[in-house]
């Protein structure tokens, strides 16, 4: 066989893989919509007060709430990289009640952690995907660091060069590593319980690099307490015009955004996913609530609720061949 038969079989393969696992992501349902309106619709967010996953989760949840005239509540189960809400949620009532806002450290961690007391790919069904966001760089005002050679040079130093993420597992982690790997340099990744708290430590100088959203870092930088000097996008945001992205400063090809989403538990009806995905679509066509989330950096994206199941399967393959590669486990 020749190699490049190889390559279309290994092809072909990997979409049939993604095409399985987009199905468990996507079930079919018969029951009509069961969603209770006479309770509130409760947003279970993955990560703390303060970071990009609970900014937008809460932006949304006004929005919706100002819309429908139901009320949403908030919630933040922290810990574990998301796993321990999504946990919870996978454990809810599938009354369309509950909906998990994830981001793409959801499709990472099933790599990551050993142990998951939840099937990442069966207990959940995808309701929608809001958009995409980079990551940046930070470091304390008063840092030495102003780009990403800077970093990178004390990094080759006899000792590595301190990094916290927005915990194991999350894209910012896997872009620190990622970046270690391509630069043949080496840095101690330090976990934080979000974006939130490590943008914090790195204003109060506890760090002194982190690779956070740029959602995240957005009112921190607006106030003058933390620099970015990289994004992890392929091409500038829009919104930091002035810090060049890790692939202008060197590292040829560095790309690494991540998506932010809903899910529901597994057994909620389709009549119900489709309710919210339909509420959210029209929700972002309101232009405060476009301008808002792009000023915060996301992209906007308009994806069907079998589409986003799609991508997440697919991510799922994607991240599973990095987290190898780059020897990324934890217990």
């Amino acid at each position: 066989m020749s190699m490049t038969q190889l390559l279309q079989k290994r092809k072909g393969l990997v979409l049939a893989a993604a095409a399985l696992l987009a199905a468990g992501l996507w079930q079919a349902g018969t029951g009509m919509a069961s969603l209770r309106k006479d309770r509130p619709l409760t947003i279970v967010v993955t990560f703390p007060p303060g970071g990009g996953t609970d900014l937008l989760a809460r932006k949304l949840g006004a929005a919706l709430q100002a819309r429908t005239g139901q009320v949403v509540v908030v919630e933040n189960r922290p810990g574990a990289s998301g796993n321990i809400g999504a946990r919870e949620v996978a454990q809810a009532a599938a009354d369309g009640n509950t909906l998990l806002m994830v981001n793409s450290a959801f499709a990472i961690n099933p790599s990551v952690y050993r142990q998951l007391d939840f099937d990442p790919r069966k207990d959940f069904k995808a309701v929608f995907n809001v958009g995409t966001i980079a990551s940046v760089l930070v470091v304390p005002q008063a840092s030495s660091l102003h780009k990403l050679a800077d970093a990178l040079e004390q990094a080759r130093a006899p000792q590595p060069l301190i990094f916290a993420s927005c915990g194991n597992g999350t894209p910012q982690h896997l872009a620190g590593e990622m970046l270690a790997q391509a630069t043949e340099t080496a840095w101690q990744h330090v976990p934080y319980k979000g974006c939130g708290p490590a943008i914090t430590a790195v204003a109060a100088g506890q760090v002194p690099l982190a690779v956070v959203t740029a959602s995240s870092a957005a009112p921190l930088l607006a106030a003058g307490r933390v620099r970015a000097i990289a994004t992890t996008a392929a091409a500038r945001v829009g919104q930091l015009p002035e810090v060049p992205t890790v692939a202008e400063q060197g590292v040829a090809g560095f790309a690494l955004e991540q998506w932010h989403g809903l899910l529901a538990p597994a057994g909620t009806p389709d009549a119900t996913v489709q309710h919210w995905h339909q509420a959210l679509a029209q929700l972002l066509t309101e232009p405060a609530l476009q301008a808002g989330l792009q000023a915060q950096g996301y992209t906007l994206v308009q994806q069907s609720a079998p589409e986003f199941a799609a991508l997440i399967a697919a991510d799922m393959q994607r991240y599973a061949a990095s987290a190898r590669a780059l020897g990324l486990q934890v217990d």
